[in-house]
């Protein structure tokens, strides 16, 4: 079974995810990751995340740079954000996300194009989403773990522009997909927002 999971950033898609693929017993891939890495090892290298030609290079970078903490940090997923817009970084990593998402038992995936462009056939998928300002919240509280002084302006400033990016992006933007359940995460607790997961995917699994 493939699940596809997307959603913009800070919407509970990977924490909904891991729940899933938990539940389901499947692996779980977050590719965010995947660009992430290249963003950071093309700044790591010194070239220019924004530069076409840089970030096809920063495609091909260590396996080991996955267990690298930095990949975790507001600067990475701004980096991605901005790798991702580059129709040649898209092209040289849908194969990785694919044999993933085909391999056998399935697999969960979630990022922001699985169930339009990795897996279209996906047996079960989810948009999951939240208020822009819901998110911002969230992002903001985990920034204040690492820096008292991080301004809530700033990251919803941040997350305002990072949606313009990924959904207007011309390779893959993000978007729903047709046939995948919206979750809103707005209002819900995380326990609610799994639970409520759990049966969207278990419903599409019945239907087909």
């Amino acid at each position: 079974m493939i699940i596809a999971v997307d959603g913009p950033a800070a919407s509970g898609k990977g924490t909904i995810a891991r729940a899933l693929a938990k539940h389901f017993g499947l692996p779980h891939l977050d590719t965010g990751l995947l660009y992430r890495a290249v963003g950071v090892a093309v700044v790591r290298s010194g070239g220019d995340p924004d530069n076409a030609g840089d970030a096809l290079v920063g495609c091909d970078f260590p396996v080991g740079l996955f267990d690298d903490p930095e990949l975790r940090s507001e600067q990475a997923g701004e980096l991605a954000s901005r790798v991702s817009i580059h129709p040649e970084v898209r092209t040289a990593l849908v194969e990785r996300q694919r044999d993933f998402a085909t391999q056998e038992g399935g697999a969960v995936l979630d990022g922001r194009d699985i169930g339009t462009v990795i897996a279209p056939d996906a047996d079960a998928k989810l948009f999951v989403t939240a208020s822009t300002e819901k998110r911002a919240q969230r992002r903001h509280q985990d920034e204040l773990k690492s820096d008292p002084d991080a301004d809530y302006n700033v990251t919803l400033a941040e997350i305002r522009d990072r949606d313009k990016r990924d959904s207007e992006r011309v390779t893959a933007p993000l978007r729903q997909a047709d046939d995948a359940d919206l979750l809103d995460t707005t209002d819900l607790t995380i326990s609610a927002a799994v639970q409520r997961a759990i049966e969207l995917v278990e419903a599409q699994k019945g239907a087909r």
